[in-house]
């Protein structure tokens, strides 16, 4: 029987190097000779892609709170049935750039709606699937919002206000607090010193997960 893979979520807020550090855990797992497949969120699929183009895209109408939240777990259903769950099946381990945290904590707190709600479309589409380990990059809001409008456009989300992405990292830091799923990572230190936490963290999981 083979042994079902391991599921590893990557967030934070905006501009915390997601890019480059799950670019660093990508080489680290092949190094390993460990079998992976590397996904993101909204996304995945052809039809979460075109959500998370809907999601992502700035436009003039305003868009409701309610349609955001079902956008977001109508491209997770998708991704879910058609990519994760398949290479978890098969042993093959997931590395996702966001998952449902990203909701608890957008959603949820920048939004400020109610966090019932999320949990009880997380148990629709997911039933009691949830990641094995979530490594949580983290940098004050100023810092990562400066590095974000460095990179050009903003996205819809990227264009909200500096209280909202205050909500959205208490958010993320209140679920990591006391939860031994979540790895929280200062994402404002040097780099060469973020991805050797980085490091520790993997070497954490491999010893957990593999003989």
């Amino acid at each position: 029987m083979t042994q079902r893979g391991k599921f590893i979520t990557v967030e934070g807020t905006e501009g915390v190097g997601k890019t480059t550090n799950l670019e660093y855990i990508r080489n680290w797992l092949q190094h390993n000779k460990i079998e992976f497949l590397s996904t993101r969120e909204p996304g995945g699929t052809p039809l979460a892609e075109q959500l998370r183009g809907l999601l992502l895209q700035p436009r003039d109408e305003p868009v409701d709170q309610t349609a955001e939240l079902l956008m977001v777990f109508a491209a997770r259903a998708q991704h879910l049935n058609q990519v994760i769950l398949p290479a978890l099946e098969q042993g093959i381990w997931v590395l996702c750039d966001r998952f449902t945290d990203a909701t608890y904590a957008y959603q949820g707190g920048g939004r400020q709606m109610d966090s019932g709600i999320i949990a009880r479309l997380e148990t629709l589409v997911q039933g009691d699937l949830r990641p094995d380990a979530v490594i949580l990059l983290d940098v004050p809001v100023a810092v990562g919002l400066a590095r974000a409008k460095g990179r050009g456009v903003l996205d819809r989300f990227e264009q909200e206000d500096i209280p909202f992405f205050e909500r959205v990292r208490g958010t993320y830091r209140e679920r990591a607090q006391g939860n031994p799923a979540y790895h929280l990572v200062d994402a404002g230190q040097a780099l060469p010193q973020v991805q050797a936490e980085l490091d520790k963290v993997l070497v954490q999981l491999k010893g957990r997960w593999l003989p």
